[in-house]
């Protein structure tokens, strides 16, 4: 009997042991605009993410930054044009963070809700301007693991110029032209969470690129810690 109850307990075990980790939920706040479409890439982003077993949830009404909508996720991904945030929204987005959830803030997200001072400084910078062009950025922190695999791309994008900068972040890609180096990807925590932000994402051109999934992929596992 004991031989036998050995036996089950032995198979339970492997089996639980060969289960899949857990599903990565995230929910990606875009806007209702064509200007950075966040309604035509988020399902670009989702398709290539599935099979890493990360599932993105699209919404544009930031009325989901609440405390009871935010709690059914992993992480929260923003890109969107949104301009202002209200104090309610604010301390849920923070208070997510801080109790440990990631926190993914691309692109233009980093010009979103402009009246708040503690959400720049949560994302690490605020846009300042742009111009346009082809280029690749430079990897200067190849050892964090958000670079796992990652091997510099190339593309068209709008070159990125941030303000307001945070010093407690680290940053892991820079832009470089004439004007010198401007810091491009970092990473920073707050609280007990973790947040990612990266400056590439104009459109089309960036948002089908293998090398910027697998970044986007490699942030969200990061970001959220359950791996």
């Amino acid at each position: 009997m004991r031989t036998a109850l050995t036996v089950v307990l032995g198979v339970l075990g492997l089996l639980q042991s060969a289960a899949p980790p857990r599903r990565i939920s995230v929910l990606f706040l875009g806007h209702n605009s064509t200007h950075h479409d966040s309604a035509r890439y988020a399902p670009m982003l989702r398709d290539a993410l599935a099979p890493d077993g990360i599932d993105v949830v699209y919404t544009a009404d930031p009325n989901d930054l609440n405390a009871a909508t935010l709690a059914k996720y992993d992480a929260l991904l923003i890109y969107a044009n949104h301009a202002t945030i209200t104090p309610e929204q604010e301390r849920a987005l923070l208070d997510f963070v801080a109790g440990g959830k990631g926190f993914l803030p691309i692109h233009s997200a980093s010009f979103c809700f402009q009246n708040s001072p503690p959400y720049i400084a949560l994302v690490g910078a605020q846009f300042q301007r742009h111009g346009t062009g082809e280029f690749t950025a430079d990897i200067v922190k190849p050892d964090h693991p958000v670079m796992a695999g990652i091997t510099p791309f190339q593309a068209w994008d709008e070159t990125y110029v941030h303000t307001k900068h945070n010093p407690d972040r680290t940053v892991l890609m820079e832009r470089v032209d004439a004007a010198g180096r401007e810091p491009w990807t970092w990473v920073r925590t707050h609280g007990k969470g973790r947040v990612f932000y990266t400056a590439s994402g104009h459109d089309e051109r960036v948002w089908s690129h293998p090398m910027f999934h697998r970044l986007i992929r490699n942030a969200v596992v990061w970001a959220v810690n359950t791996r």
